[in-house]
């Protein structure tokens, strides 16, 4: 691996980081920075002189000036290959879904473990994704999938497909309901539905197989 770049506006956890990445990649290039700005710049300066840009970002969530949201979109909209693992302290589906939706192909807790940050690394690199067990294990299954299953989509209601939509949002149950003109009870109903279909058990499972099937608010 050529360059690794680390966005966080937290000292320690660069620190952190960059000492554990030093036990278990072999890696020369590690540069950090404390906002996707400067990242940013230092990206498009790289390109513009037509040096490599990094092969993997630990890309922090909650930042000044350019949080981990903004900084993945831009990422995923111009420089697609670079892989991005989410960084954060709580285990967020909220989050998680929206770093997922911006491009985002890793979500790790920043209290990970030099071993598990490896196995992560790793994961990342040869498979194109990796995200936490919490996250759903089904989730690797949605993500990596290069086609639709086109019987399955048709044995989606338009209810249910809207629902699907909804939880790629910031929205909770309550006010999907509200969205719907549906009680909590029938959103409720959707979920479990979806759950059986598509064989999934949390909202970041459905939220992943919504985005990748092209269902997104």
């Amino acid at each position: 691996m050529d360059s690794i770049y680390i966005i966080d506006d937290d000292r320690i956890t660069v620190f952190g980081i960059r000492k554990m990445l030093g036990l278990v990649v072999d890696c020369k290039d590690i540069s950090s920075y404390a906002n996707g700005k400067l990242a940013l710049d230092a990206i498009k300066a790289a390109h513009q002189k037509n040096k490599k840009v990094p092969d993997v970002i630990f890309l922090d969530i909650n930042m000044p000036i350019m949080d981990g949201f903004e900084t993945a979109k831009w990422i995923k909209e111009t420089h697609p290959n670079i892989l991005v693992m989410a960084l954060s302290m709580q285990d967020d589906e909220q989050s998680l879904i929206k770093m997922i939706k911006n491009g985002a192909k890793g979500y790790m807790l920043k209290n990970t473990q030099p071993t598990a940050l490896e196995k992560g690394l790793e994961t990342l690199i040869n498979k194109g994704q990796f995200f936490p067990d919490w996250a759903s294990s089904k989730i690797l299954t949605s993500i990596s999938e290069n086609t639709i299953n086109v019987n399955l989509k048709n044995n989606l209601s338009d209810r249910e497909i809207e629902f699907l939509k909804y939880t790629t949002s910031e929205m909770t149950y309550k006010e999907m309901a509200e969205k719907m003109f549906c009680s909590p009870r029938t959103i409720e109903n959707y979920r479990d539905s979806l759950f059986e279909k598509l064989e999934l058990k949390s909202r970041v499972g459905l939220a992943v197989y919504a985005l990748k099937n092209g269902y997104s608010e």
